[in-house]
């Protein structure tokens, strides 16, 4: 999905291509944190999280079940400006994509 959003969010990692694919979720919030990142999940584990801490870092939560990568894909691609929008909205941690 890296790749494929690359052009509408350049600077994008995964975790897998991070080394990170089997820490916990802890190390991955601060790496986020102080990297400026802003975490993508399907899991509510990262919500709860930033309910708990606050943010940075700021969540994406993909509220959808069992769907094909394109429609995730549509779905950045069409909320690309609320996304962005996310990063300097000083009231908002979690964006949901419905």
């Amino acid at each position: 999905m890296v790749e494929r959003l690359s052009d509408k969010f350049p600077g994008s990692d995964h975790v897998f291509r991070l080394g990170m694919d089997q820490v916990q979720d802890s190390a991955i919030w601060d790496y986020a944190k102080s990297s400026g990142f802003v975490i993508v999940a399907r899991d509510v584990d990262y919500t709860d999280m930033s309910i708990l801490r606050g943010f940075p870092p700021k969540i994406i939560w993909i509220c959808r079940g069992n769907c094909p990568t394109i429609e995730i894909e549509r779905l950045f691609r069409e909320h690309r400006d609320a996304i962005e929008g996310l990063k300097s909205n000083l009231t908002l941690g979690i964006y949901s994509l419905i």
